[in-house]
């Protein structure tokens, strides 16, 4: 009898093994897990991005004030020159003819140069912009090693 009484323990002992292995809620958690897991990374990357979005804006829009501010000097240097040119020529017609050829000269340079110069200029700000690297990005995330 004891010898029986050792095989329905080991029998007993294996059942609940295997009742712990497939505990009742296993999937159904590790489902809910995942599924917050996965709303977690979601919201990260929404975060991420209207950061990344609202460091844009703010530069564009810092950019336009600037902009806007070397309008008004251009536009009152231009004036100005306008003026001692007129001086100059005896003729408000030349004076001023002679800032707007400085200003069609810097224009056709502006057209030559834009694909060389401007255009990946700007490419590569915006680019830095969205790619550029923040303390929390270099934090290794959980699970994983370097």
């Amino acid at each position: 009898m004891i010898g029986m009484s050792e095989q329905s323990y080991a029998r007993t002992r294996q059942e609940e093994g295997t009742e712990k292995e497939q505990e009742p809620g296993y999937f159904e958690k590790t489902e809910h897990l995942l599924q917050q897991y996965v709303n977690n990374r979601i919201t990260l990357l929404k975060l991420k991005g209207a950061e990344k979005g609202s460091r844009l804006m703010s530069l564009a829009v810092m950019f336009v004030l600037v902009l806007l501010l070397v309008f008004f000097v251009l536009v009152f240097i231009s004036i100005m020159g306008g003026y001692y040119f007129a001086e100059l020529t005896g003729s408000l017609f030349k004076g001023f003819g002679i800032i707007t050829g400085i200003y069609l000269v810097l224009l056709i340079l502006v057209l030559v140069f834009r694909k060389r110069y401007l255009e990946p200029f700007v490419a590569n700000k915006v680019i830095s912009i969205f790619f550029e690297k923040t303390a929390a990005d270099e934090e290794p995330e959980i699970g994983q090693q370097d």
